[in-house]
């Protein structure tokens, strides 16, 4: 079996696989496989860990440094910090490996593990793949070299050292992808921390450029992470912004790679708007975007007309980065608010794709809802069917029927996506079409019938 999803492997805490007694094995796992690839001999291997804001990333933090300790690997603690500062900071301390607690926008009882390789990219499907194959055999207690993970010498046992300046040294990261020409003094941004993992260095790296900040969900206590906040539920936001009579507002999710706006008129500006307006308003235009499934066919028709490529890559930001690097572009993102801009980033990062909105907005001098006006949405409807278990719907005659339907219905004007999702027990039915109603009724109905077969 494969315990890995999609963003790497995610459930509840205190169930499998997120149990500490798990995650102790996934460590001491993860350090044998840095460890066979090692190819300096002179050096232990290292990781750096870091986590978002849940109480348990606590003891998922311990366990984990336990494990690579125990298989001999050196351990940098980084504390509380965005996902893509876990990635930045990997290749800064030149570690072989980085590891992110977090379950991103999920509530505060779920938690989750992701890698990074030495480059601050995903970890590649060979590493795990060699991950996962001895977290079987442990699991199953076969294999003598990993099943009851042997008492090492200690003189072989890995160090743990904590990062202090972790936060420091990510936040000049940050400002340094902003425009050295620019400042925001002139601007009024409301930030959405999502009581996460960037509620600490996202309003610092405002205010260090200038801007007039005013931080929301930014007291984090363990448990209200993404709770009614964050990029997963702007409206707190759009209130801000209208309350405050700000320029902008920037949301961010849990682990602080995701990224939703508000401009000044409180209209929502999702991942797909971002794309649009860095694409054909940066300081260079792109040659190509990469969106995925999710993308609303709005960007794919505003993109044409501005003459840029688009091309959709599977759900999921490291498809999204596999299409960018097979056709030599820098942007792509999904609706949700991953965006990847590889000349300032090499992974999804919501501080750094608002600064570059931020920086659009100064270079033309013109309010975000400006820049949005030739992207036209069309009207999209998506309803989550959560299910006791996942099922695959396609392996339903009657199922398959009702799609191939709606699909027909929509040709030409629309298009239907119904997808699993790789991290949750649920189905997503999403519909697009140039008429609202239809969208509505089309999708509710399709949802409906998903529950009645599957339950």
């Amino acid at each position: 079996m494969s315990y890995f999803g999609t963003d790497g492997i995610r459930g509840k805490f205190g169930e499998l696989p997120i149990t500490p007694d798990f995650i102790l094995k996934l460590g001491y796992v993860t350090g044998l496989v840095l460890i066979e690839k090692n190819e300096n001999p002179t050096r232990k291997p290292s990781v750096v860990i870091g986590k978002d804001t849940r109480l348990s990333g606590y003891v998922i933090e311990g366990a984990l440094q336990a494990g690579f300790n125990a298989a001999g690997v050196d351990v940098y603690m980084l504390g509380p910090l965005p996902t893509p500062a876990i990635a930045h900071l990997t290749r800064s301390f030149n570690a072989d490996a980085g590891v992110v607690i977090s379950a991103s926008h999920n509530p505060y009882y779920d938690n989750g593990i992701k890698f990074f390789s030495g480059d601050g990219k995903k970890i590649s499907d060979e590493m795990q793949t060699a991950i996962n194959d001895k977290l079987t055999a442990i699991m199953n207690d076969v294999g003598s070299d990993v099943a009851m993970m042997p008492i090492l010498d200690p003189a072989n046992l890995g160090k743990n050292n904590r990062i202090d300046d972790a936060k420091g040294r990510y936040i000049e990261f940050c400002k340094g992808s902003f425009p050295y020409q620019y400042d925001l003094s002139h601007l009024t941004v409301v930030v959405d921390c999502a009581n996460g993992a960037g509620y600490s260095v996202a309003p610092r790296v405002m205010r260090e450029l200038g801007a007039n900040v005013i931080a929301i969900n930014n007291t984090p206590d363990g448990i209200n992470i993404n709770a009614e906040c964050g990029s997963t539920h702007p409206e707190s936001l759009q209130k801000a912004v209208l309350e405050h009579d700000a320029d902008v507002g920037i949301a961010l999710d849990g682990d602080g790679d995701r990224i939703v706006m508000v401009d000044e008129t409180g209209k929502l500006v999702d991942g797909d708007g971002i794309l649009y307006v860095l694409a054909t308003q940066g300081k260079t235009k792109a040659e190509g975007v990469v969106g995925t499934l999710m993308s609303n066919m709005g960007l794919e028709l505003a993109l044409k007309d501005a003459n840029i490529q688009f091309t959709r890559a599977k759900v999921g930001d490291r498809y999204v980065m596999q299409d960018l690097e097979a056709n030599g572009w820098i942007l792509g993102g999904e609706p949700s608010g991953h965006i990847l801009c590889l000349d300032k980033s090499r992974t999804g990062d919501a501080i750094i794709a608002g600064l570059q909105v931020l920086a659009v907005m100064q270079a033309k001098e013109r309010a975000l809802s400006e820049l949005v006006e030739g992207f036209e949405v069309l009207p999209q409807k998506l309803v989550n069917v959560r299910l006791s278990q996942m099922q695959d719907p396609f392996k339903h005659e009657e199922l398959v029927a009702a799609f191939d339907k709606a699909q027909a219905t929509l040709e030409g004007r629309g298009r239907l996506l119904i997808r699993q999702s790789g991290t949750e027990p649920m189905i997503r039915v999403m519909v697009e079409s140039d008429d609202e109603i239809e969208c509505d009724v089309m999708a509710n109905d399709l949802a409906d019938l998903i529950k009645s077969v599957l339950g």
